[in-house]
């Protein structure tokens, strides 16, 4: 047909629109058809894709617990005042189901476990420890298991049985005047905290276990000097807190302590990091540093958000796994590393002479 004819005819020209129109709606009912088709197969579509990407993205950014810190119960025998973990309940979970617990913490990347309290000796008189401590290393096989403990109720017979599991015990030990550990309330009775950390100091050295020291400065040792006794010691590290305050725990009308006259600056804390600089295994942690730097699990599987100045828990990982309840948890991994949170941590890597 010619051009010029078909200017002439308005029904020509009419026929060619709609022909034009139905040529694209074919097309374009092709291409959808085919979008189909392929998601029905299991292919993803367009839209499916460019949504998943944020999710994607949140599950790449997930925290991983490389460390984590299980205070499996908050009994003590005890009372020191500035305590920040109380005695607030008496559960402790069954050991079958801690096991599980942590067996779903290795699958999402632990590497290390530190068991605390509480008292983690209390319970069981050990043997719920050391049956948790066996476990994690001989049949999760974490590169490092350890605990913290203040010393009073470990037994030789405990290392004999369970040593070989352990990597680090660290015991807590504020001050070397027993008068300062008992305003402190770091004793029970007329029991020497300070040869007891000498005995279990000189059975670390048997049985092959790293010793480790942990102190929380205070108004009442902030202006002691421990460089002899540390050296002599000679824990792998040295772990010097300042005094802090959490709401619930240690601060607060629902608190079981009153931590307000434990209290130091900032200024006292250095004063006393500078008085010790000549320490080489000190490692200092101001509030700063501390608050939000822990993975912390309490004695549900649950871990606590500190964030707020509280301890605001998640749901259990028991209940909802790992993945889930860490959202929760406030972890601060810039700090936790600049704090020296990972380390040489399996006694098998320290090279230490026993």
């Amino acid at each position: 047909m010619l051009l010029s004819s078909l200017f002439a005819s308005p029904r020509a020209v009419l026929e060619l629109c709609v022909h034009s129109v139905l040529c694209i709606f074919a097309s374009v009912f092709s291409k959808v058809r085919f979008l189909y088709r392929g998601a029905c197969r299991g292919a993803q579509p367009l839209v499916s894709a460019v949504d998943s990407r944020p999710e994607q993205r949140a599950e790449d950014n997930a925290t991983t617990p490389t460390s984590v810190n299980y205070h499996f119960t908050r009994k003590c025998n005890y009372k020191c005042g500035f305590c920040f973990h109380t005695a607030k309940t008496s559960f402790v979970l069954p050991l079958e189901e801690a096991k599980r617990g942590l067996k779903l913490l290795k699958e999402a990347g632990m590497e290390k476990i530190n068991f605390s309290g509480g008292e983690p000796f209390l319970h069981e008189r050990g043997d719920f420890l050391g049956k948790m401590v066996q476990y994690c290393k001989a049949d999760l096989q974490l590169p490092s298991v350890s605990i913290v403990s203040n010393g009073s109720m470990i037994k030789e017979k405990w290392f004999q049985k369970y040593g070989d599991f352990l990597d680090i015990l660290a015991i807590s030990c504020d001050s070397f005047d027993e008068e300062t550990n008992q305003t402190i309330g770091r004793t029970q009775g007329r029991k020497s905290h300070i040869e007891n950390l000498y005995k279990i100091r000189s059975w670390c050295q048997q049985y092959k276990v790293a010793f480790k020291i942990n102190s929380v400065i205070n108004s009442f040792n902030a202006l002691e000097d421990m460089t002899e006794q540390i050296n002599q010691l000679n824990p792998v590290r040295w772990k010097v807190f300042q005094c802090l305050l959490i709401d619930g725990e240690n601060a607060g009308e629902a608190a079981l302590r009153e931590a307000e006259r434990f209290v130091i600056s900032e200024q006292q804390f250095q004063e006393f990091l500078d008085r010790h600089s000549a320490v080489s295994c000190l490692v200092p942690e101001s509030n700063e540093k501390m608050r939000n730097s822990y993975l912390i699990l309490d004695e549900y599987m649950r871990f606590l958000d500190c964030r707020e100045g509280r301890k605001d828990p998640s749901r259990s990982i028991l209940d909802v796994g790992v993945k889930d309840a860490i959202s929760f948890s406030g972890f601060d991994e810039k700090m936790f590393l600049k704090r020296g949170g990972v380390y040489v941590w399996s006694k098998a890597d320290m090279k230490l002479e026993w």
